[in-house]
């Protein structure tokens, strides 16, 4: 190819081929390069309120409609696939290894019904979507092409394929994943990585996974607001957790595949001799509660079986180069942080790139913020994930560590509807920009002082239980005690009551909630309730509901 194009990406995937779409629409010259084809695997299946948010986000900001499809259930069942799932709730199931399962040692997360629902993403039709996406607004996009080499100077970047062509670029965006590139060409994978969190996982694609609420025991003893098989179920215990993805858990669905995998910490269980599924139904032996589910299952494709999942780099931007998404790290699937990741960095990244194209100046320097937000983003989802990776060894200290992750992902989200809705209602970008100066970067809720300091306390205390310094049940006590101090917490959620186990935020308690903001709330939480509720209920008028 001889023509020298703007920016070429690495890597068709999801994330990829969003920032493809992005600048296209917006008159840049494209290459998208991938060493595979679509349609194919990939996991990172199972999407947030947040994450949906942020795609609304995105393709208001840079024109994209195809973008917002992917920002609710009924959108991607109506303009791209009826093989996705539906999510409705995050269940969190305690299991004890040899023992039954307790109904009071379960969590529950039921997304408000005033949020679009959420989706269990059938990876392989949501990436081939994107890429043709991208390729409809402008993007060369060239599959079964790995590139084996990278040369960067000052005129521009020069790409070599393991077949000796070359393409031509005044940019590149490396999004290809851990066998990185860019990375690996300039050597900048950190060793050994700098995050606290160890796990590793093993995973597939299962038929005839049988839905939890059909295999309790005394299922009207749990009380669970939302069925199991209506989210993304987790299976928590010590050492890691087992996530079951339905695909098949909604009316009119095309696809009876569930996704399901397990997460263990390799220094408590090592990785073994002896294919997958032969520690997976070992794994089975051990969990009679589990166990059920999976009696009739039998995979469909390979087991993937990984090493540490963990990884990191130095440094993610450079004289034209930006290495993104899982190309830039990556720490757990837990709370399914990746797509809020990857969509965090595009939002920052595309006018960025649009601006240097303009101006021919892609220095590090106007990237610095990316790498910033993207350091951020990793080292606060660490924090997180080992604190509850620690937290599983004792029911009660989860139960409080829930709690910690629910309020700020609520929290954040409401800020961020409260931004979209002044860029939808008004094209304004401005307090997008003012959130790129937050004080928290990569953090649920990058603008919140007393947010953040939950957060830290909570990563501080779980460390405490890890080095021996505490009890689990003090740490326990420390948590809750944050919890009802924190005033910037709705009453009317009972996340300070150890006895709730279930965040449902019915219209009920919502309409409580408002009251609250409107009259005792602090003046940033206030606000941040009040301008959310009101681009919500904006947005529903919008679509006729």
């Amino acid at each position: 190819m001889n023509t020298r194009h703007d920016v070429a990406i690495l890597g068709a995937g999801i994330a990829g081929s969003i920032l493809g779409a992005v600048l296209a629409r917006n008159g840049a010259k494209v290459l998208l390069l991938d060493a595979g084809t679509h349609p194919r695997f990939a996991i990172g299946e199972s999407t947030i309120p947040y994450t949906s948010v942020l795609m609304k986000v995105v393709s208001a900001r840079y024109d994209v409609p195809e973008i917002a499809h992917l920002a609710s259930f009924q959108s991607v069942r109506k303009h791209v696939t009826g093989a996705c799932g539906v999510k409705r709730n995050f269940g969190f199931v305690y299991q004890r290894e040899g023992q039954t399962q307790r109904p009071d040692e379960v969590n529950q997360f039921v997304i408000p019904k005033m949020l679009h629902t959420e989706n269990h993403f059938y990876r392989q039709d949501i990436d081939a979507y994107m890429a043709y996406t991208a390729a409809s607004y402008g993007a060369v996009l060239r599959q079964q092409t790995r590139i084996q080499d990278v040369d960067i100077d000052g005129s521009g970047v020069t790409l070599t394929t393991d077949r000796g062509e070359t393409f031509q670029a005044r940019y590149v965006v490396d999004a290809s994943g851990h066998r990185s590139p860019v990375a690996e060409h300039f050597g900048l994978r950190e060793q050994p990585t700098r995050f606290k969190h160890h796990s590793r996982s093993l995973f597939t694609h299962m038929v005839g996974v049988t839905p939890y609420d059909d295999v309790m025991r005394n299922p009207s003893q749990y009380g669970n607001p939302s069925p199991w098989h209506q989210g993304t179920l987790h299976h928590v215990f010590d050492g890691g957790w087992l996530w079951v993805i339905p695909f098949d858990n909604n009316k009119g669905g095309t696809n009876r595949l569930c996704s399901v995998g397990l997460t263990l910490d390799p220094r408590r269980h090592p990785r073994p001799d002896g294919p997958p599924q032969q520690e997976f139904d070992e794994f089975l032996s051990r969990f009679p509660d589990i166990a059920p589910q999976f009696k009739n299952a039998r995979p469909v494709r390979e087991w993937v079986s990984t090493g540490r999942l963990q990884y990191s780099t130095t440094s993610t931007v450079g004289d034209r180069f930006c290495i993104t998404a899982h190309a830039a790290g990556f720490i757990d699937a837990l709370y399914s942080r990746g797509l809020t990741n990857t969509l965090e960095v595009v939002n920052v990244l595309g006018y960025r790139l649009l601006d240097a194209i303009r101006d021919d100046d892609f220095s590090r320097e106007r990237f610095a913020f990316v790498e910033q937000l993207e350091q951020g983003l990793l080292s606060a989802n660490d924090d997180l994930v080992n604190s509850s990776f620690i937290a599983f060894r004792d029911y009660e200290m989860w139960n409080a560590v829930f709690r910690t992750w629910a309020i700020s992902t609520v929290l954040g989200t409401f800020h961020l509807e409260g931004v979209y809705d002044r860029l939808r209602r008004g094209g304004d970008t401005g307090p997008l920009r003012e959130m790129e100066h937050s004080k928290y970067l990569g953090s649920p809720f990058p603008t919140h002082d007393g947010c953040n300091e939950l957060l830290r306390h909570t990563t501080a205390v779980s460390e405490q239980v890890e080095n021996g310094t505490i009890t689990p049940q003090e740490a326990t006590r420390r948590l809750f005690a944050q919890l009802s101090a924190a005033d910037f917490i709705p009453p009317p959620l009972n996340l300070d009551k150890p006895g709730n186990h279930f965040f449902h935020a019915t219209p009920a308690r919502m309409a409580r909630t408002v009251a609250w903001a409107r009259t005792k709330a602090p003046a940033d939480i206030a606000g941040t309730v009040t301008h959310a509720m009101r681009g919500f209920a904006m947005e529903r008028v919008a679509h006729g509901g």
